[in-house]
């Protein structure tokens, strides 16, 4: 069994480039499924052809499982089927098994979530705190706040960052997002001309000894920030800024895209500076926009003003 998840999780490295938390998602996702098959074919579960045992009814009653007795949300069960059906799609095309028993396996229905955003007032409270003068870690931290709202980068993204990604003649970043897609991002004169500023002064006194470190960002024993690390910065500044609502480094991101938008940028531009492979995907912010688009109506229709 262990066998065929291991050779569809290469397949998704070598030939899809899936990042590695998403390859860790596919992991629990199928050994969790294959736990539920051993549990309910026993003996026949260590057979090296046991996929082929499954079949619609097992398929469902795992769902049924998920849902009922383990309790997960639609958002979560939908997740762990399609993990299922590319895996069992991936059998098929590997012929390990004649078709898929997935092909009319249903999956919860889930709606996409409006992104939340911070208003443009709540950024700058955010970035005024951050950037309050104080020492070599808080020089770093408004930096990266800053960064996350002038670009869009994703907390992956900009934590993977090195001094060389950032080009200041050219005034933009190379980053490496979903799928280790290369991708350039643009940012402001404020933004880069801090960022030099912390690379000649905060950085070099986080790095101390560790003089060889690329990373851009560092923590006091001058290694590479991690992703938590960061969401920690951004709990903390939050706080002080007397935001109230639960905010992520993806908040920022939300900001980001919405803010653009209502400012004029086209949602082509946007998709491209997001990185998303789909317009699809960024369609979803010409929801946050209505509003905005409803003053420009009344503003500028003859019949409204």
């Amino acid at each position: 069994m262990e066998k065929a998840i291991e050779g569809f999780l290469q397949h998704l490295v070598v030939e899809r480039g899936f990042s590695q938390n998403t390859l860790e998602a596919y992991r629990n996702d199928l050994n969790q499924f294959q736990g539920f098959v051993h549990s309910r074919l026993n003996g026949a579960s260590e057979r090296e052809d046991v996929w082929r045992v499954v079949d619609l009814n097992l398929l469902n009653d795992y769902i049924a499982d998920l849902r009922g007795r383990k309790g997960y949300r639609d958002t979560t069960t939908a997740r762990k089927v399609a993990a299922i059906k590319s895996f069992f799609t991936f059998l098929a095309q590997n012929g390990d098994i004649d078709e898929p028993p997935t092909e009319s396996l249903g999956s919860p229905r889930v709606g996409r979530a409006l992104p939340k955003y911070l208003s443009e007032e709540e950024v700058a409270r955010l970035l005024e705190e951050a950037g309050q003068p104080g020492t070599a870690e808080s020089q770093r931290d408004a930096n990266i706040l800053e960064l996350l709202y002038a670009t869009g980068l994703r907390v992956s993204e900009l934590v993977s960052l090195n001094v060389q990604d950032i080009d200041f003649q050219e005034c933009y970043i190379r980053c490496w997002g979903k799928g280790s897609k290369e991708r350039i991002v643009y940012a402001h004169d404020k933004a880069l001309g801090s960022l030099k500023h912390y690379l000649g002064d905060s950085r070099l006194t986080l790095l101390g000894s560790n003089k060889d470190e690329t990373a851009l960002f560092v923590n006091h024993r001058g290694e590479r920030l991690t992703r938590q690390w960061v969401w920690n910065i951004l709990k903390t500044y939050s706080k002080k800024a007397g935001i109230d609502q639960k905010i992520t480094p993806h908040t920022l991101r939300h900001s980001f895209a919405t803010h653009l938008l209502q400012k004029g940028a086209s949602l082509r531009h946007v998709q491209e500076l997001l990185g998303h492979s789909s317009i699809s995907t960024t369609q979803v912010y010409t929801h946050l926009t209505t509003g905005h688009l409803r003053n420009e109506y009344e503003k500028s229709h003859p019949r409204a003003v």
